[in-house]
């Protein structure tokens, strides 16, 4: 899965054959709704942060893939987030879906319920954009 914005080079006819060929599929934000990419760009903001310098002494794709899963592992492991209940994604997870919560501390927090349902959150089976259908089909948004 290849997620962007709704730039040209990401709607152009050879961008599009690209991901094809490759089997990727394309997913895309919604026009003019720059929160959709916030999550992913401060994920990888971090990440070129922690790792660039070791990324740039490598010679071996492997080299480069094993940095970015022992960051992968680290993001999603060991680093404790004061958003996410003062716990890593995977420990959040598990609190929220559990109730547990897995740090031993006074005054744990409590599990907060969402204020939209999922299918408000737009997570439902159908599109949130029609641009999504189109780039899934093959078809170009632009030229």
């Amino acid at each position: 899965m290849v997620h962007s914005d709704q730039g040209c080079h990401y709607t152009s006819y050879s961008f599009i054959n690209i991901l094809k060929d490759k089997k990727l599929r394309q997913s895309m934000s919604r026009k003019g709704n720059c929160w959709d990419n916030a999550p992913q760009e401060s994920f990888h903001g971090h990440m070129k942060d922690h790792i660039s310098e070791k990324v740039a002494a490598c010679t071996e794709f492997l080299e480069v893939k094993a940095i970015v899963d022992d960051y992968m592992d680290y993001y999603n492991n060991r680093r404790y987030q004061w958003e996410l209940a003062k716990l890593a994604p995977n420990e959040f997870y598990q609190f929220y879906t559990t109730g547990i919560y897995s740090l031993d501390i006074p005054n744990k927090p409590e599990l907060s319920v969402p204020s939209k349902s999922a299918e408000e959150l737009g997570s439902g089976t159908e599109s949130r954009d029609s641009t999504l259908d189109a780039s899934a089909s093959g078809q170009p948004l632009t030229e």
